[in-house]
């Protein structure tokens, strides 16, 4: 009879084990945050409940196959003016040698100078994306991926990004 209540607790301690981790990995997800650190006034961590109260705009970009596709995010241009980067009239001289590191879970990294974000240089809006067609972002997509319309390739258009990191170019 005791072989059958310690058996009886070891299954019942594995089974809350099990559902405790599931329960854990669920809060991860939904806590994915993006960090928008370097050089600005205010570094920012948002989470997915912060970036839904955002205006957001809609960007289409080409996958490798060449097939459109339609991605709604909030305009990587409006996220660094949120952190104090400098952006508009005061982006020149030396400040046009700072660039964005985008930075993914993966370590993969592009780099944009901060000229190609800003409208006073460029027509083009990058955004950082959280849906793709109404819908969140899949598994090692999102939850956030960076969405840059008409390149040729979509290699700087990043999965699950991470950061965003202001730095100044160095020689």
């Amino acid at each position: 009879m005791k072989k059958h209540y310690v058996l009886l607790i070891l299954l019942v301690s594995l089974f809350l084990g099990v559902f405790s981790q599931n329960i854990m990995a669920q809060n991860i997800i939904k806590e994915a945050v993006v960090k928008i650190e370097g050089e600005v006034l205010k570094p920012l961590s948002l989470s997915l409940s912060d970036f839904a109260k955002m205006k957001h705009v809609e960007a289409s970009m080409k996958d490798r196959d060449g097939k459109a596709q339609q991605y709604s995010g909030v305009a990587i241009f409006d996220l660094l003016q949120q952190a104090g980067v400098t952006v508009g009239k005061e982006l020149k001289g030396e400040n046009l040698t700072k660039y964005l590191l985008v930075r993914c879970s993966d370590g993969y990294e592009v780099v944009f100078s901060l000229a190609e974000l800003d409208p006073s240089f460029t027509n083009r809006v990058v955004i950082l994306a959280d849906a793709k067609d109404g819908k969140p972002l899949a598994d090692g997509i999102g939850p956030f991926r960076l969405v840059v319309p008409d390149e040729n390739k979509p290699a700087r258009s990043a999965h699950e990004v991470t950061h965003l990191i202001i730095r100044f170019a160095k020689d």
